[in-house]
């Protein structure tokens, strides 16, 4: 049996559609996304979306907050990266993800040897990528 992960889940203010598509023009795979509208729901404006999954390379899943719902607030917890791709792939990643947000450390090699990065994206996830030498 194959080693389960748990599934980053977010609850985005509004913003699912934007993000998600980010994060798919970003990581790739492949992107589903289903309004209130197409689960019959009414509890928030009809193109919201209800439920959306990225699958692929990055898995990612989340949906729009209901109004006055709670929506992304990220304290002491990071999404981990590390040795998850090819080097060039993840300065990629890290530069993409860097587009509207903020770096807090450079993606560079560090004092213990590792290379390593955070970067905080443009819809306030907390992201930490980086390899081992000679990965």
């Amino acid at each position: 049996m194959g080693m389960t992960a748990p599934q980053i889940y977010i609850s985005f203010p509004g913003t699912a559609r934007e993000a998600l598509t980010f994060y798919r023009d970003i990581f790739g795979g492949e992107l589903s996304l289903h309004t209130r509208e197409d689960f019959g729901n009414s509890d928030g404006p009809p193109d919201h979306i209800a439920h959306g999954i990225l699958s692929g390379t990055v898995a990612l899943a989340g949906s729009d907050a209901p109004v006055g719902g709670k929506t992304i607030r990220f304290e002491g917890l990071m999404l981990s990266l590390l040795g998850t791709a090819e080097p060039e792939t993840l300065h990629e990643w890290f530069d993409k993800l860097a587009v509207g947000g903020r770096v807090v450390d450079r993606l560079e090699p560090k004092p213990w040897g590792a290379s390593d990065g955070q970067v905080i994206d443009r819809h306030g996830l907390h992201w930490l990528i980086g390899y081992e030498p000679g990965q």
